[in-house]
């Protein structure tokens, strides 16, 4: 199984950016996709539907702002809208699609960049979030958690961590976050196949940022460990230029 995880920051802007030509050649099972940016409605779905895809998605309540999607070539067994929780499933930052006995989730973990409000609401969210998983965790032990967390955990995920210690994205609080976020029984599943290799997947649009390489690491696939084994590929595509992210790749033996 090949799943992509792509914050296209806002699908429509992508989809003029010959978004739906590079994900037919891309050819995932899965692309879960962040920060749609649109209502239901707002965007054509046969373009995605003549590829074969079964589009799910979930639009945040204010208009051009957050939003998660799961695009999949097998139709899921069962889709959850949410994670059961108003004042955050109102900016659409989960979804869930059961295949079997392992389910994928694309999320969108809020940014705390725009100020102390946001910052606090951040957190409130991540540890809401990381409770919802270990309960998840209970019925459906087999899981990929696939989108942009907002946080890049350690120093090589950041391309300079000693003036960024202070910055949102690289709290000391929220890399722990992280870190607790893994114990719960998850593996990244970039750094897992690719220990030393320093790769980034978000750039400021400010300065220039993407020509002189000076990113973020903050876009995961995290795999439960009981498919920690299945994992036979993890990397970043650095040369989709749709977003101020770039797609990342996981490949999954699960038959």
């Amino acid at each position: 199984m090949k799943i992509i995880s792509y914050n296209v920051n806002g699908i429509r802007a992508a989809m003029n950016k010959n978004f739906l030509q590079w994900l037919e050649a891309e050819n995932p099972d899965v692309i879960c996709l962040q920060e749609l940016k649109a209502q239901t409605g707002q965007f054509d779905m046969l373009g995605y539907a003549s590829l074969g895809y079964d589009c799910y998605w979930f639009s945040a309540e204010k208009k051009g702002y957050s939003g998660v999607a799961i695009f999949s070539k097998k139709q899921p067994d069962n889709v959850v809208i949410g994670c059961g929780n108003k004042e955050y499933d109102l900016e659409g930052r989960v979804i869930t699609a059961d295949f079997g006995d392992a389910s994928i989730i694309s999320v969108y973990m809020p940014s705390g960049s725009s100020g102390e409000e946001r910052q606090e609401f951040k957190m409130e969210f991540n540890h809401y979030f990381l409770g919802y998983i270990r309960e998840l965790l209970k019925s459906r032990p087999k899981l990929i958690i696939s989108g942009d967390y907002n946080i890049s955990h350690e120093e090589i995920d950041i391309h300079d961590p000693v003036r960024n210690k202070k910055n949102s994205g690289f709290l000391p609080i929220e890399r722990a976050w992280l870190t607790d976020f893994i114990a719960l029984g998850f593996t990244d599943s970039f750094r897992f196949k690719n220990p030393e290799v320093q790769k980034y997947s978000w750039w400021s649009l400010r300065f220039n940022s993407r020509a002189t390489n000076k990113g973020w690491r903050i876009d995961y696939h995290m795999v439960s460990n009981n498919l920690k084994d299945k994992i036979t590929s993890a990397s970043i595509n650095n040369d989709a230029f749709h977003s101020d992210h770039c797609p990342i790749y996981l490949e999954l033996d699960l038959e």
